[in-house]
């Protein structure tokens, strides 16, 4: 699975509340801490190749609540309308809301 790594890192700040820790654990170590998928089976005491496929199902998984629930989308859309909006306050109280 070649994804973006800015993107589902994006969508992980979003959705690693809907995920097991050791879901976050894998996640974490290999986009965070930057352990190699060796590194992470020697972690698990599994294969590399497990680690590969547990690891690509869980960026399945977070692009999957993406794809149900368009947080991200819809917040780069707010986004964009932000930059429309002149009132400071207003704009600040939408930010902190992002």
């Amino acid at each position: 699975m070649n994804i973006d790594r800015e993107y589902i890192v994006t969508l992980y700040e979003i959705y690693k509340n809907l995920l097991t820790e050791k879901e976050k654990n894998y996640f974490e170590y290999y986009f965070y801490e930057d352990y190699s998928l060796n590194e992470i089976a020697e972690v698990y005491e599994v294969s590399k190749a497990y680690a590969s496929k547990y690891l690509n199902n869980v960026n399945k998984k977070i692009l999957k609540y993406e794809d149900l629930l368009n947080i991200n989308s819809k917040n780069i859309k707010i986004k964009e309308y932000l930059k429309n909006i002149n009132d400071a306050e207003i704009k600040e109280k939408i930010e902190d809301l992002l």
